[in-house]
This record gives C-alpha cells, structure tokens and sequence, in this order.
C-alpha cells in the first residue's frame, strides 16, 4: 500500500498464447534511490490461479526506480513439459527446444503515494507491458 512517501506495485500475467492467466511464475521485485544507485533486492513472490502478485514488498521510502523480475523460463518449461506428457507424438519437435524468453526484467520510474499495476502479457516469443489502474 502506497502511502505519500512511498510508491506500491501490483502485477499479473496474462499467457496470451493460452488465454488465460500465468500462475506459478515467481517475481521478483528490486529498488533503488537515484539511477546511479545500486538496486535493492526486496523480496518476491509467485502468481497465483489469477495470474497476480497481491503480496509484494512495498519499495521503501526514497525510491525512484523500482524493478520486476519474472521468472518465464521456469513457467514456460513446467508448461512445455506438461503438453508433451499430454501430447507424446509433438516430444519430438519440442523435445531440446530451449525456452526463447528464460527471464522478462521490467525497469521503471516511480514517485511516491502513487500506485503502480504493471501487468505483463506473455507468449513463448513475445511480450508487452504497460502501466495499468
């Protein structure tokens, strides 16, 4: 919970290739005062059934920059795994296939008492993101 000295954020994912939320995939989130400072590990968290981190630490006050860290590769391959058990004929075409995006690192400014959602919209080649409500 933002208060007026600092900043709060929220997320969730989205797999746009399966339409539906991301559960599972941890997140990490980091800090810093002043772009030349060195990023604070804060803590981190999973996605839950909906796709969202309800629970991640608050960035402590003096903080202008705040990171999110997701951990895809581990998503992608629990998800890869699982398709190829439910499909044995696709094994060989997937079978060795790394995953393209392993990890997503989202930077961005924040100032205090404001809140900041940045959902992530994720497919095993592409993503986006923005700033949500």
């Amino acid at each position: 919970m933002s208060t007026e000295t600092t900043a709060s954020v929220s997320t969730h994912i989205l797999d746009t290739s399966a339409g539906r939320p991301a559960e599972g995939v941890a997140v990490h989130i980091l800090a810093r005062s002043g772009r030349e400072a060195d990023w604070q590990a804060l803590g981190g968290s999973s996605t839950d059934a909906d796709g969202r981190c309800k629970d991640l630490p608050a960035p402590p006050e003096g903080t202008t920059h705040v990171r999110l860290e997701f951990d895809t590769g581990t998503y992608f391959a629990k998800k890869q795994a699982a398709a190829q058990q439910d499909a044995p004929a696709l094994r060989d075409s997937e079978n060795g296939r790394p995953v393209f995006f392993p990890e997503v690192t989202i930077t961005f400014a924040v100032v205090p008492g404001e809140h900041y959602h940045v959902p992530l919209l994720l497919n095993p080649f592409g993503y986006s993101v923005y700033r949500g409500s």
